[in-house]
């Protein structure tokens, strides 16, 4: 496991094979996002009615510890990032995924396509 920036670790599953994701690219990535302590997922886009996942990296559009991690990753890579909670929901959690308050995060994350 290695540092991407304070706050976010990440853990290469799979290399990629294809072109680094730059700010400003909007990609599609398969994400399953995980409770750390306790450990429990709260979203999955393989989950039934579910599809991959699609933004604009680098732009604030999603969580901080997503654009770090995705920004060091190339298409076809799967990698898990551990976000800590101040890069992720911080104090406010997000209630409606069961995020709790202050939680830290880990997030499966495979880059599907780079546009």
């Amino acid at each position: 496991m290695s540092q991407v920036t304070p706050g976010v670790l990440k853990e290469v599953v799979r290399p990629g094979n294809g072109p680094q994701v730059q700010r400003g690219n909007t990609i599609t990535v398969h994400c399953t996002g995980n409770l750390v302590n306790p450990p429990k997922k709260f979203w999955s886009t393989k989950d039934p009615g579910q599809k991959p996942f699609t933004f604009q990296v680098g732009m604030g559009k999603v969580i901080q510890g997503w654009d770090e991690g995705c920004l060091s990753m190339s298409q076809g890579e799967i990698a898990r990032l551990t976000i800590d909670s101040k890069k992720g929901y911080g104090a406010s959690g997000f209630p409606a995924w069961g995020i709790t308050p202050n939680a830290d995060l880990m997030f499966e994350i495979e880059i599907l396509e780079i546009k």
